[in-house]
């Protein structure tokens, strides 16, 4: 296919878009919890500043990924280390948006993706840290999930419908069936949303998999929580990281995902 501008540039403003987010990303997982938890700060406002001396940092400090090389992982101001959180996880979006270009090119699917992939990257983290599933992410996640299905290419509102319903529907009852079971929460309504926004972009189709998958690294990472908490079934393990590494392996691979499907399953 032809493109305006020589594909090599398209590659890097990707890698680029990807990497400037990101720094957008990381003072969302840095603010956003605290702010839903009536802390002053939002994540627009004040400017980004070091987390240990809280002095403003300048904008030749703030470049993606090469102002901490430069910076040699330290703060100019005070001198305390840059976690390396922050290029991961400007590195990861930036590794996302690439991964996205080069499977749907310079479309319009390409930018609604790019956006998911952006709120799920921030949400994989929070849960991670927090085990919490913003709402104020996915609930508004689910409706322009759905929104978004009338300009996708690959799912239309029907799937998109579906994915909702199912999506959350499935989860809820699995959430349900454990407190009745062992009167102990074992899921929150944070991955119930998460699912229902996940089906909304990725439609109905893509449920069996993520399910399956996230499962399937949920029991793996959890029985190796369990060895090393040593709590038992007290472990915790946040779920949502599952489902977003799952939603986004198809989101990359859906017809190797789907093959792989029909081989096992034969269908």
């Amino acid at each position: 296919m032809e493109y305006p501008i020589p594909y090599y540039l398209l590659i890097s403003m990707a890698l680029a878009l990807g990497a400037v987010v990101g720094s957008f990303i990381n003072v969302v997982i840095a603010r956003l919890p605290a702010q839903m938890a009536g802390a002053a700060e939002s994540i627009a406002w004040p400017a980004s500043r070091c987390p240990h001396c809280r002095a403003a940092i300048r904008w030749y400090d703030n470049i993606p990924v090469l102002s901490f090389a430069f910076l040699r992982r330290r703060c100019r101001a005070c001198g305390e280390l840059i976690s390396w959180r922050y290029p991961l996880v400007e590195t990861m979006l930036a590794l996302l948006s690439l991964g996205l270009l080069l499977r749907l090119g310079p479309s319009l699917d390409y930018l609604i993706y790019f956006l998911f992939s952006a709120a799920l990257l921030a949400v994989f983290f929070i849960d991670y840290d927090h085990q919490l599933i913003p709402d104020v992410i996915s609930l508004p996640g689910i409706g322009l999930g759905f929104a978004a299905s009338f300009l996708l290419v690959e799912v239309d509102w029907v799937s998109s419908g579906l994915g909702i319903l199912l999506g959350g529907g499935s989860f809820y009852l699995v959430a349900l069936g454990y407190h009745l079971v062992t009167g102990r929460e074992g899921m929150g309504g944070g991955d119930i949303k998460l699912l229902a926004m996940l089906g909304a972009f990725l439609g109905w189709q893509a449920l069996p998999f993520i399910i399956l998958a996230s499962s399937l690294l949920g029991l793996v990472v959890g029985i190796g929580a369990m060895i090393r908490q040593g709590k038992g079934g007290q472990s915790v393990v946040p779920f949502g990281p599952f489902l977003i590494i799952a939603a986004w392996l198809w989101l990359f691979f859906p017809r190797q995902i789907d093959l792989l499907f029909q081989l096992l399953f034969g269908r």
